[in-house]
């Protein structure tokens, strides 16, 4: 005699693919429409320097005017002496830099990688446009 075959399981539906193409689908929906509400602003407001009195500024602060001159507390600077500059003052040292918004990009990056600031602390100073809300 011939056992009866065993019955099949049903087949169950595997439900998470379509819970995941639903949440997908809900993001993909909720960035679009997020955008479409709040448009990326059209211009970027770029910092302004502006002319202070040296004492309201940190120090040592070097100073590198839209002409490409350079000041260390105030006094005329040679790029080339700048590591004896700062050799002669206090250390351990944090140099703040003070560039205008408009310098190119690649100015402030030749000052930084200088080789005789590879060991200074180095921190951007800028200078907030009287009038302006923060």
């Amino acid at each position: 005699m011939q056992a009866l075959p065993r019955p099949k399981k049903p087949i169950q539906l595997d439900v998470s693919l379509a819970i995941v193409n639903i949440v997908l689908l809900l993001i993909f929906f909720f960035l679009a429409t997020g955008q479409l509400m709040n448009p990326p602003a059209q211009g970027v407001d770029l910092a302004e320097t502006t002319d202070l009195p040296l004492d309201q500024l940190p120090s040592p602060i070097l100073v590198v005017d839209p002409a490409g001159n350079w000041e260390l507390d105030g006094q005329p600077l040679a790029p080339d002496l700048l590591g004896v500059s700062i050799a002669d003052l206090p250390q351990p040292l944090t140099l703040h830099i003070l560039i205008s918004g408009d310098a190119p990009a690649g100015t402030l990056l030749e000052i930084v990688n200088r080789p005789e600031l590879t060991d200074i602390n180095m921190k951007l100073v800028t200078l907030r446009v009287p009038g302006e809300d923060a």
